[in-house]
């Protein structure tokens, strides 16, 4: 059973993972699913473990950056406001 999500990424890599998705005759949410399918599979002792594929890089931008440190709900709230200026 599907079950629906809301997720928030820059609009390039947005733009760039449609564009890959539509090439390869797949919708986002189903890239997305299986981007996340494969990262669950195995167990990795962490994120910098994961070995990503070349068509991940193709769609991504720039360096990988982990956040770590847990958001307060004020750093939520302020992050939710300030991306939709």
């Amino acid at each position: 059973m599907d079950s629906k999500v809301t997720l928030s990424f820059d609009e390039e890599v947005i733009r760039n993972a449609k564009e890959y998705a539509a090439s390869q005759n797949i919708s986002l949410s189903r890239l997305v699913e299986f981007l996340l399918r494969k990262t669950t599979m195995k167990q990795y002792s962490s994120m910098e473990d994961y070995p990503i594929a070349d068509w991940v890089r193709q769609v991504s931008e720039g360096p990988v950056e982990y956040q770590t440190r847990k958001k307060t709900r004020k750093d939520l709230k302020d992050e939710f406001f300030s991306s939709k200026k």
